[in-house]
C-alpha cells in the first residue's frame, strides 16, 4: 500500500484498536472463566473484575501474552530479513519460545540481550491460564509443521487468539495471511478445526483492517478456507454467524445456538456475530463473553474484530485505565506500525537505527 499521512493514521488506529480491543475482551471474560462460567458480573455488566488469583482488575491471560509475542515476532521477522533470512514461521516460533520462558522463569534475564525488550517486561512472567498443549509443544525447540503438526487431536482457541496480529499485515495478500496462520497454528495444535479457525480469524481481522465490513470479510474468507480439507465446520459456522446478524436483534437464544457445542469454530462465530450485531464495542464485548465457557478467548476474538473495524477511539474509555499491560500494548502497536510503514528508514542490510536493533535484535 501507499502510506500517505491519512492512511498511516488510520492504520495505526486500527492496530491499536485490535491489540487493545483483544486485551479488553480477554480481561472482561477471564473472571467468568475463573468462576467456571457460572457467574456474571458481580459489580454490574462490563466491569473489569479482579481475576481470582490475578490480584487486580483488568488482568489479562495467556491469550494476550501470546498475541504480544506474535506481534513482536512479526517485527523481528522483518528486521531479520536484512540478513537474507525470510521465514516468518521460524521467527514466530522463536517468539513463542520466548513466551514459554516467561512461564518457567522467575523473571527477565538481563544477560540475554538477544531476547529484545518484550521478554524483559516483568508483568509477562505471571502464569495466566496458559493452554497446556501450547506449553507442551513449545517445550520442544523444534516446531510442529503442516506435515508433522503438534497435538493433532487437540481442540483449542489458543492458536486463534494469538493469530490476531497476523491479520494486521494489511499489505499482504489474504492467501498468504491464511498460510502463515496455518503454519503458526500447527506449531502447537494440528487439529484441522483448530488451525482453520485460527486462519479464519486472521483473515477476518485482515479484511476489517483494510476497511471491509463483516459480511464482505466473511464472503472473501470462505473460498480461501474452502481450499483446505476439513473446512466445512469453520465455513459453516461463519455463514451461520452472518445469518444470525441478518436475523436482527441479538438475544441469548441466538447466541446459544451459534455457540453450539463450543468448538473453536462456533466460538469464533459467536465472536463475529457479537462484533457485527452490536451497536458499540462495549455491547459487542459483553455479548461475546456472556455465554458458556472460554469467555476470555471469545472476548479476545471479538475485541480484535471490533478494534480492527473501528479503531482505538471506539474502545470504552473507562475500561482502558485498568487494563494490565496497556503501556506495553501501546508501545508494541506503535512499533508494529512503524515497522510496517517505515521499515526501510529504520534498518537495512548495511545500516540500522541502533535503538531499534536493541529492541528487536536480528538474532533468533
Amino acid at each position: 500500500p501507499v502510506w500517505g499521512r491519512p492512511e498511516q493514521q488510520d492504520y495505526r488506529a486500527r492496530i491499536r484498536g485490535t491489540l487493545l480491543g483483544a486485551a479488553l475482551g480477554d480481561a472482561l471474560g477471564a473472571p467468568l472463566d475463573a468462576a467456571g462460567g457460572e457467574a456474571f458480573w458481580a459489580d454490574g455488566p462490563g466491569e473489569l473484575l479482579t481475576v481470582p488469583g490475578g490480584g487486580r482488575a483488568g488482568t489479562v491471560t495467556a491469550h494476550t501474552q501470546l498475541a504480544l509475542f506474535t506481534t513482536e515476532g512479526l517485527i523481528r521477522a522483518q528486521v531479520r530479513r536484512d540478513t537474507g533470512a525470510w521465514h516468518p514461521p521460524t521467527d514466530l516460533h522463536a517468539a513463542y519460545r520466548r513466551w514459554y520462558a516467561t512461564q518457567h522463569e522467575w523473571g527477565p534475564d538481563e544477560r540475554r540481550t538477544a531476547d529484545g525488550w518484550l521478554a524483559r517486561e516483568e508483568w509477562l512472567y505471571a502464569r495466566r491460564a496458559p493452554d497446556r498443549d501450547s506449553l507442551v509443544a513449545l517445550g520442544d525447540a523444534s516446531p510442529g509443521t503442516l506435515d508433522r503438526p503438534r497435538n493433532p487431536r487437540a481442540l483449542s482457541l489458543a492458536p486463534a487468539t494469538r493469530s490476531t496480529p497476523l491479520g494486521l499485515l494489511s499489505g499482504w495478500d489474504p492467501a498468504l495471511v491464511l498460510q502463515l496462520a496455518l503454519e503458526c497454528a500447527v506449531q502447537t495444535h494440528g487439529h484441522p478445526l483448530t488451525r482453520l479457525t485460527a486462519g479464519a480469524h486472521a483473515l477476518l481481522v485482515h479484511a476489517l483492517t483494510r476497511g471491509a465490513g463483516p459480511e464482505d470479510a466473511v464472503r472473501d474468507a470462505l473460498p480461501l478456507l474452502a481450499r483446505h480439507p476439513g473446512h466445512e465446520p469453520v465455513t459453516g459456522a461463519l455463514a451461520a454467524a452472518l445469518d444470525a446478524v441478518r436475523a436482527g436483534t441479538p438475544g441469548r437464544a441466538r447466541a446459544a445456538a451459534l455457540l453450539g457445542d463450543g468448538s473453536p469454530a462456533h466460538a469464533l462465530a459467536l465472536a463475529l456475530w457479537a462484533a457485527a450485531v452490536a451497536p458499540d464495542v462495549r455491547t459487542g464485548l459483553l455479548l461475546a463473553v456472556g455465554h458458556g465457557p472460554h469467555s476470555a478467548a471469545r472476548g479476545a476474538l471479538a475485541g480484535a474484530l471490533l478494534g480492527a473495524a473501528h479503531g482505538d477511539t471506539a474502545l470504552p474509555p473507562d475500561w482502558l485505565p485498568a487494563l494490565e499491560g496497556r503501556a506495553s500494548l501501546l508501545a508494541l502497536a506503535e512499533d508494529f506500525a512503524l515497522e510496517m510503514t517505515q521499515g526501510p528508514a529504520l534498518h537495512a542490510p548495511d545500516r540500522a537505527a541502533l535503538a531499534w536493533l536493541e529492541r528487536y535484535p536480528r538474532e533468533l
